[in-house]
């Protein structure tokens, strides 16, 4: 990492791709979107790349696990633009949605162990219906506002098999008794946390029928586990882009 990366070492495309299991297109396609800097030529017109193209590939593919591609190449086309506050900018926001997907999980875990083991009646398992009005009864509208979606959301979780509520017998209308609303609090923060519905809804499904909450433990243990890799990511892919930002002077 302490080579001189501004040294005259002529590289081609095929020595680049090599190096990282990559087709030589492949690197000719990050030259033009902008994520190394433009390469040289010979008199016969053949790329002709040196040792700080390689530092900024190395820089760009660390920084991809940690960002994703997206954002990756938004940072790495700001350095070689000569904007680097413009990348740090990025940097810091990837840092921070990851803060916030931390304290996602943390609501999470902080909501479960509120939660009391829901019992036959309460989710309906071998009821009859339960009254409309009473203690935990809401309407779509109110619950879609508390946890800040739309009711089409709670729509698509209900056919999804997410919550069950019940019908007003005089109105119509969806009421979410004190189950349902937390059965549609877990699913939000579960979605939150990158999981698709038809991860949740088995999950959901069990908390239900068992009373208890023990089938979310392995999900919370993998979001955490996939929160670390990120953060760890985003350490290897600083230290990258810290040597191509040295090399660049």
């Amino acid at each position: 990492m302490g080579r001189n990366l501004q040294s005259g070492e002529r590289l081609r495309p095929v020595d680049l791709a090599r190096g990282h299991g990559l087709s030589t297109q492949a690197v000719r396609n990050y030259e033009e979107a902008g994520i190394l800097p433009a390469a040289g030529r010979t008199p016969h017109g053949y790329r002709t790349y040196t040792s700080l193209h390689a530092a900024a590939l190395r820089a760009f593919l660390a920084l991809v696990p940690g960002h994703g591609h997206q954002t990756a190449t938004s940072i790495m086309r700001a350095v070689n633009q000569g904007a680097a506050e413009e990348a740090f900018r990025q940097i810091d926001e990837s840092h921070a949605q990851l803060l916030d997907d931390r304290r996602t999980l943390q609501t999470v875990e902080n909501a479960l162990r509120d939660l009391e083991p829901t019992t036959a009646s309460e989710s309906g398992v071998g009821s009859g219906p339960a009254p409309v009005s009473g203690p935990g009864g809401t309407y779509i509208g109110p619950l879609a506002d508390k946890l800040g979606i739309r009711p089409a959301t709670l729509r698509k979780w209900e056919h999804a098999g997410l919550v069950h509520p019940r019908r007003d017998p005089l109105t119509g209308y969806r009421v979410y008794d004190q189950a349902d609303v937390r059965d549609a609090r877990l699913a939000h923060q579960l979605r939150r946390g990158g999981y698709l519905l038809e991860q949740i809804a088995p999950l959901i499904a069990q908390v239900r029928a068992a009373g208890g909450l023990e089938p979310l433990e392995a999900a919370l243990g993998d979001w955490h586990g996939r929160l670390s890799a990120r953060g760890r990511a985003m350490l290897t892919g600083a230290a990258e882009l810290e040597a191509y930002l040295r090399g660049r002077g």
